[in-house]
């Protein structure tokens, strides 16, 4: 059927001054459309723009858009504009007619078939509602028309997807290099609504408006890549060395709303490990995209950037796909920094062990000597002063005063041992041992003490604890210092408790009191040689030195858990047998 006489057909002057006048007006859009694609608009502000100066040019009733993204995954943009409405979607049309189709519930096949049909050009020009540039022309939507012979599809209002009140419409192929890029419908209510000579005029506005498309797409792409790109390196500036993480984190919350397409509204949250760093003005917000934070195959927090206030739906919501790109790469990139600042920690920590066991062998070395030079004057002294005492007819206050030697001189005796013990140059004797033993025996000594201090002493020894292999000297030694330790840390009176149990392959040895505990600045000091926090004269610093040597010798490992005015709790590990 051939398309029916239409206003063009008159020959009237007037017909000649409404295409003139149309030419003009479309070649006056033509540059405004190419000034918006150069003004860094927004994709959807751009074609708003765009289409709602078209429709009141052309003032048809309907203009509908569809733009086709090869590179993207074959989605397609489809902008509706009347004149007083409009919305953006995303449809799953691909391109290619041969291409096989992914359909939502419910949608006609041939509504899409046709349209492929149009965009790949597969059209009959000498079919009589198809023009010489396959433009579909219809002036009277309800004639029987019949279909292009290719897809044998008849058109129907599934085919067009438009209400009944649209009488006559044109589809006009948006190519590039012969290859489509969309499609644009134009739509009215009047039959005959549209002359052959404005078809002419819609299909050369059209290729203007692909390629100020093109243009406006490329710019807005090249726009947000350097976006993204100035928001990679200004993370990777702000992860410099020396820098602590906590810098970090929140130099990235700052950069990250500048990559988005709408900065004046964006605003950044990235939690990790339940720390919690935010733009200024944040909220929670509907309108959010989100990426986990993956450290060593674990998550460890989220990235989240949300938009205060609605914006078009676009890809994912209101974002763009470049966007969800972007804000997995941050994630992955501050996954790889928090692994890097991780592995800086680890090697301070190291070099910092390396220089503490450097630091206890110097320490080592010179107790020795010093041990050594000390050991045969303090015999002496002692030697001599025993046999003094055993003089019976010295004055009753020099018997007095040679006591004090002799105690004076045990006293420094013990000091030497500890020093030797520290330096390890007193063999340990080790033989089968029971912890349970150890701990009856040791604090047999001390339970009148705990009696005279108010100290209550509580004993949980397992039953048929596993022995270990251990100097019994030497693990007396170790209980009595962290006993007497727990005591003095009580002076207004509390419990101590003793507790030995077994745990896996290891018997544990507990000595936990309820006294003044232990400062935490002092906590990462006290199996240090010397550190003491007792007044001078009260403590040499060995003893928790000495009882972290011992320990350590016997392949065991020590713990220590406290809490300032609640007491702590020391624990060992020893191996069992």
């Amino acid at each position: 059927m051939k398309p029916a006489m239409t206003k063009e057909d008159s020959g009237s002057k007037q017909t000649y001054s409404t295409a003139e006048r149309l030419m003009s007006e479309l070649q006056l859009l033509s540059q405004q459309i190419s000034n918006y694609s150069n003004r860094g608009l927004t994709r959807v502000e751009f074609l708003s723009k765009s289409l709602l100066k078209l429709i009141k040019t052309v003032t048809c009733d309907e203009i509908e858009l569809w733009i086709f993204d090869r590179e993207k995954q074959n989605n397609d943009e489809i902008i509706k504009q009347t004149k007083d409405s409009f919305f953006f979607r995303i449809s799953t049309l691909l391109p290619d007619i041969d291409e096989k189709m992914n359909l939502h519930p419910g949608e006609d096949p041939a509504y899409h078939l046709f349209h492929k049909t149009v965009i790949a050009w597969y059209c009959d020009p000498g079919s009589p509602f198809f023009t010489e540039k396959g433009s579909v022309w219809i002036n009277n939507r309800e004639n029987n028309l019949s279909s292009p012979k290719e897809s044998g599809i008849s058109l129907n209002d599934n085919i067009f997807r438009v209400d009944k009140f649209i009488k006559s419409l044109i589809i006009i192929p948006l190519m590039n290099d012969n290859k489509g890029i969309g499609l644009l419908h134009l739509k009215s209510k009047n039959i005959n609504f549209f002359t052959k000579s404005e078809i002419v005029l819609f299909e050369n506005f059209a290729q203007t408006f692909g390629i100020a498309l093109l243009n406006q797409r490329a710019q807005a792409a090249l726009r947000e890549r350097v976006k993204e790109l100035t928001c990679m390196y200004g993370i990777a500036q702000s992860a410099r060395a020396g820098v602590s993480l906590d810098e970090i984190m929140q130099d990235t919350v700052k950069l990250l709303p500048q990559a988005w397409q709408y900065p004046e509204i964006a605003h950044c949250k990235i939690e990790l490990n339940n720390k919690v760093y935010t733009t200024p003005g944040y909220r929670d917000s509907p309108y959010k995209q989100r990426a986990d934070i993956i450290v060593k195959k674990e998550t460890s927090g989220f990235v989240e950037l949300v938009y205060l206030e609605k914006k078009m739906e676009i890809y994912e919501g209101p974002f763009l796909r470049e966007e969800r790109n972007l804000i997995d790469n941050i994630a992955k990139a501050l996954s790889i920094t928090i692994e890097q600042k991780q592995a800086e920690e680890d090697k301070k920590r190291l070099e910092k062990q390396i220089r503490h066991a450097d630091r206890l062998a110097t320490i080592g070395q010179l107790s020795a000597g010093i041990a050594h030079e000390l050991n045969e004057p303090i015999g002496n002294i002692l030697g001599f002063a025993q046999l003094l005492s055993k003089n019976k007819e010295l004055p009753h206050q020099i018997h007095h005063d040679i006591g004090r030697i002799i105690n004076a001189s045990l006293h420094a005796r013990e000091i030497v041992k500890k020093l030797l013990i520290f330096a390890r140059q007193m063999p340990a004797h080790k033989v089968k041992v029971c912890l349970n033993h150890i701990v009856n025996e040791g604090l047999y000594l001390l339970e009148s003490r705990c009696m005279k201090e108010g100290i209550t002493l509580r004993l949980l020894l397992e039953e048929n604890l596993p022995e270990i292999i251990a100097d019994p000297g030497q693990m007396t030694q170790v209980l009595v210092n962290l006993a007497v330790n727990a005591i003095q840390a009580m002076p207004d009176g509390g419990i101590l408790k003793v507790q030995t149990s077994t745990q896996d392959t290891d018997v544990l040895l507990m000595v936990e009191d309820t006294g003044e505990g232990i400062h935490p600045d002092d906590l990462k000091q006290i199996f240090l040689p010397f550190f003491t926090t007792k007044e001078i004269g009260q403590g040499t610093g060995l003893g928790l030195a000495v009882v972290h040597g011992i320990v350590t010798s016997h392949g065991g490992c020590i713990s220590v858990l406290s809490k300032v005015n609640q007491g702590s709790k020391f624990e060992i590990k020893f191996p069992i047998i």
